[in-house]
């Protein structure tokens, strides 16, 4: 009997992609979505339960399966309003972990971000802190936070400046060596390529650098 795996953020850059791979990966039996809009044009072997993500509890009958894959996040710019920012890049994710313990789901994976640091000034890197910390106090079993640099790919949406910075970032990348390596662009096809290793080879593994995902997709 094939997995089911759980997606939220599956409308995103690394979520979709994510969604792609699991489709075409004969290991997985259902992918069930969680999300706020639905996708059209998608196989029978995907549920979706569409709706207030804010309220995640309110789906818990629902969220069951082997893995969760927690690729939820915003940006200052989507979300300037720092309250709505920390419920979605600190509160979803930590219900998910909270609802994977409840239903004995042993695999827990989520995207944060180089940087997160609980007792930051920095208030994106705070919250992504203490989002880690609050995952990890669930005691999944297997829990793997991924912490990629600025995430690179063809997104759906027009965002101009983040595209002029990401090609200017891409120029610069050969002289990232060192200590400045873990800065490199982290492709979003790696975070979620990475993710299903991860979750099918389980490891005592935490926390995966920027270098450790790019590794991990590749080899």
């Amino acid at each position: 009997m094939g997995k089911t795996a759980i997606i939220l953020g599956a409308t995103g850059l690394t979520g979709s992609i994510l969604l792609k791979k699991l489709l075409n990966d004969g290991r997985y039996e259902t992918i069930k979505l969680f999300s706020r809009s639905k996708i059209d044009g998608l196989p029978s072997k995907v549920i979706q339960h569409v709706g207030d993500l804010f309220e995640l509890e309110s789906f818990k009958t629902n969220f069951t399966g082997d893995e969760v894959y927690c690729c939820i996040g915003t940006t200052a710019k989507k979300t300037p309003n720092k309250t709505v920012y920390k419920a979605v890049d600190f509160g979803i994710p930590v219900t998910a972990a909270k609802l994977s313990k409840d239903n004995n789901i042993n695999t827990f994976l989520v995207v944060s971000a180089i940087g997160s640091n609980a007792s930051s000034s920095i208030f994106y890197n705070k919250i992504k802190g203490e989002m880690e910390r609050d995952v990890l106090s669930k005691k999944i079993k297997n829990t793997y936070i991924l912490q990629p640099s600025i995430i690179g790919g063809n997104r759906d949406e027009t965002r101009i400046g983040e595209k002029i910075g990401l090609v200017i970032f891409r120029v610069l990348q050969p002289f990232f060596f060192g200590k400045l390596k873990k800065y490199k662009i982290t492709e979003a096809e790696h975070i979620a390529q990475a993710m299903i290793k991860l979750a099918n080879t389980p490891s005592a593994e935490k926390i995966i650098t920027s270098n450790q995902i790019k590794e991990l997709a590749i080899y």
